[in-house]
């Protein structure tokens, strides 16, 4: 064997045993595994159509024939990512802390609330509807990470119970007649009662045939993951925290203040999910009912940290694809079957991330094999 030939063998080596290389073979592992059983029950349905609707479902924006239709509908697709992106994020960076933040959809939901009450109640420009959303979450993230730091209540517990609480407290908020219409239980629109509290385009909605929804959200959500890349990886901070998360005693004999670190590592994780639900309510695209369960939002951003390997980038793109099929979903022929089959596969891809590490072991067995 050449020296040149060993080089490239111990090149791809290097590659495959790689964190980076594993993380991304997991997930679209996990995306394969949850196509191909969505398509197996399409052909148990009717199997005449499968093929069809398993291609509209893939395809979303690319099902119209015309460019203009396919523009906008790739707008409304990466407007509805921007809430699933960064609530991936929210969980992400609690993960890398140790702490679990099951609490997301809590946080995103108090959010929600601010957000909507700002912009309809007070009428407050969208900038400080987003931070006052920010702010509110942040505090109820801060509140789990609290009981966590002075009284070792698992943060898992505590977020579920502050999830229902969130939701309660939305509710009776935005069931005002300041905010709802009360006989639809609809929060009003936010063009029509407060047109400066809606984020603005920016010029972006052109490019995408005029898409009135598309806005300054979709490039704020890139920014934050690349945020929140450097700050875990390159920034003193981000050690601490991490190093916290690894071993709070250790952290503690080395100096460092494990008890702020866990308030403050939630606390961020909250405020991200708020910011996640603010950027979605001020485009307008969507109001508030009054629901008796907590946003699937911020639970959906659990599989959606790991389909994307843990990763602020891999979140992006694995944020878009769940979304992407889920509306997908809603274009296939609804005489032979129910538009929430796309749910049902992104719920199986979902299922399947619980299984994303031991993937990644697998892979570094084989590569460790074959190294050998």
């Amino acid at each position: 064997m050449t020296s040149v030939e060993n080089k490239k063998k111990i090149s791809v080596r290097e590659i495959v045993d790689s964190s980076w290389f594993k993380a991304i073979a997991a997930a679209v592992i996990c995306a394969v595994i949850g196509i191909v059983i969505g398509y197996v029950i399409l052909l148990l349905i009717n199997a005449e159509h499968a093929s069809k609707a398993l291609s509209t479902i893939l395809k979303n924006f690319m099902y119209y024939k015309k460019p203009t239709q396919r523009a906008y509908a790739l707008g409304s697709t990466l407007v509805k990512s921007v809430p699933m992106v960064l609530c991936g994020l929210s969980v992400l960076f609690a993960y890398k802390t140790g702490l679990f933040n099951i609490g997301a959809g809590g946080q995103y939901c108090i959010g929600i609330g601010a957000a909507l009450w700002s912009a309809l109640a007070w009428n407050l420009p969208w900038w400080l509807c987003v931070l006052i959303a920010i702010a509110a979450s942040a505090l109820l993230g801060a509140l789990a990470g609290f009981l966590k730091a002075f009284f070792n209540i698992n943060e898992v517990i505590a977020c579920i119970m502050l999830n229902w609480i969130s939701l309660y407290i939305v509710n009776v908020l935005l069931h005002s007649e300041r905010v709802m219409d009360t006989s639809k239980s609809e929060t009003f629109s936010i063009r029509e009662v407060s047109p400066q509290s809606l984020l603005p385009s920016l010029g972006l909605g052109e490019l995408f045939n005029n898409n009135e929804y598309v806005s300054i959200a979709i490039p704020l959500a890139i920014i934050i993951a690349v945020l929140i890349l450097i700050v875990l990886e390159k920034t003193v901070f981000g050690y601490e925290i991490r190093s916290t998360g690894l071993n709070k005693n250790a952290a503690k004999y080395a100096g460092m203040k494990e008890k702020k670190n866990i308030i403050l590592s939630m606390a961020i994780s909250g405020a991200i999910a708020g910011l996640a639900a603010s950027l979605y309510y001020l485009t307008g695209i969507q109001a508030w009912k009054t629901s008796s369960s907590v946003p699937a939002m911020g639970f959906n951003g659990i599989a959606v940290a790991f389909l994307g390997g843990l990763h602020p980038i891999g979140v992006i793109f694995a944020g878009f694809f769940i979304q992407h099929i889920t509306i997908g979903g809603s274009l296939i022929d609804m005489r032979f079957y129910n538009p929430q089959i796309a749910d049902l596969i992104a719920s199986i891809i979902i299922y399947a991330c619980a299984f994303v590490l031991f993937i990644k072991h697998v892979l570094s067995k084989l590569a460790q094999k074959k190294g050998e």
